[in-house]
């Protein structure tokens, strides 16, 4: 990769991007009807903004984690890992990006969008890399609460505050990370296993991570319903949160009842589409009925 390249693959884009696309959701979510040209343009500088102190996190985390990159199939080909970048060099470009977005969303949102951004940069860059991954398996579990966080920074940049909707969003994400790790630290175990990391299929075991998919998929399938029982949301909503929670429901008993590294990987990839689809249908649902 060119330099530029480099740089740019430190970001995790694609987790950048979900990441993004769940905060739009709260602003839109956030904004009764059509938001007005004004709060597109908030919407929009917010958007960026949150892009990059994500991409700042994603950066800390790759340079904290080079050496245990270097040695999982998965994560080898990084800059940091291949040492193509230094840590200097990382670690500017990391504070830069944490800096420049911090202070466009202060000056062009307001400041408790700008704390909350914040906040979840050391929830994710110390809180959860430096100190809960390398320590307990339960790290997915308790990090999870800053990978859940967009949907709450994109409406306290549409409002000023936190609603409980905000709160029900976040919930959602945050019962759904685990299974969605768990499933791919399950084909992964290996990787992990040499890497050091205590994910919990290296500690507990294949059949014990199995069945925490399970229990999490079906508590997730309770909390989807919250935004249809609160009033949220419609019955177009209700429709498409049963089938992919039913679905991922599936996943996880056929996971549980019978584990094979293509039905893990099939499981991981189909918790993107349920998060995708849920937050589409709420947004479908939204301006629909």
């Amino acid at each position: 990769m060119n330099r530029y390249a480099q740089f740019y693959a430190l970001t995790k884009p694609r987790v950048v991007q979900l990441i993004v696309f769940c905060a739009v959701i709260g602003m839109v979510l956030a904004v009764p009807g059509l938001p007005s040209l004004e709060q597109l343009r908030v919407a929009g500088l917010a958007s960026l903004g949150i892009w990059l102190v994500a991409g700042a996190a994603a950066a800390f985390n790759c340079l904290v984690e080079k050496s245990i990159d270097a040695k999982m199939k998965r994560t080898a080909w990084r800059p940091t890992a291949k040492g193509e970048l230094s840590d200097w060099q990382t670690l500017v470009f990391s504070a830069a990006l944490c800096a420049l977005g911090s202070w466009l969303l202060w000056v062009t949102v307001n400041p408790l969008t700008m704390w909350l951004t914040f906040a979840t940069f050391v929830g994710y860059a110390v809180i959860y890399t430096v100190v809960l991954k390398p320590l307990t398996p339960q790290n997915i579990v308790i990090g999870g609460a800053s990978g859940a966080m967009p949907p709450v920074l994109g409406w306290a940049a549409l409002t000023g505050d936190v609603g409980p909707e905000a709160l029900i969003l976040f919930l959602i994400i945050f019962l759904w990370t685990p299974p969605h790790f768990w499933a791919l630290a399950l084909y992964r175990v290996e990787d992990y296993r040499k890497s050091g990391l205590p994910m919990l299929p290296v500690t507990h075991g294949n059949e014990f991570t199995r069945l925490q998919i399970l229990l999490y998929t079906l508590v997730l399938f309770a909390s989807c319903l919250l935004p249809f029982i609160i009033g949220m949301s419609s019955w177009l909503y209700l429709a498409a949160s049963l089938v992919f929670n039913g679905m991922f429901v599936v996943y996880g008993y056929k996971l549980w009842r019978q584990y094979s590294d293509e039905l893990a990987r099939r499981t991981f990839r189909f918790s993107l589409i349920h998060l995708s689809g849920l937050f589409a249908a709420l947004l479908l649902d939204h301006y629909l009925l």
